[in-house]
């Protein structure tokens, strides 16, 4: 049998590697901003025309590169404080499709995870 979390019992331990998470994908989304702003100005100093300079692509290319992986990790971020507010609930590692506990090792993997094994594989 999976080893689940005991969500009351661990609820100072979550909440602190939550904080770490957030922490950590703050520092890279500020480290994503910065890149983005380098090739805005690089971009900026240069009379390129992405429809038609050969180069072009390649800037527009890697401007959209870096918005999406920036939305990503303000997504993430979302989902941390999600998974906060659960822990606060008393909700946290209990699956929201199926009210199951979510394995230890999920959570250990994902701790923002939402929903446990099996339901996300039907989700997929």
């Amino acid at each position: 049998m999976e080893e689940v979390l005991s969500s009351a019992s661990d609820g100072p331990r979550t909440l602190r590697r939550l904080e770490a998470e957030r922490v950590r994908v703050l520092g890279h989304l500020a480290g994503l901003r910065r890149g983005f702003q380098e090739i805005i100005d690089a971009s900026a100093d240069s009379n390129a025309d992405d429809e038609h300079d050969p180069e072009g692509s390649t800037i527009a290319f890697e401007r959209s590169q870096m918005n999406a992986l920036i939305h990503q990790a303000q997504s993430h971020l979302q989902d941390i404080q999600a998974a906060r507010m659960r822990v606060a609930g008393g909700l946290y590692g209990l699956c929201e499709s199926c009210g199951q506990p979510i394995s230890a090792a999920r959570l250990d993997a994902r701790p923002v995870a939402r929903t446990c094994m099996a339901c996300a594989a039907t989700v997929g």
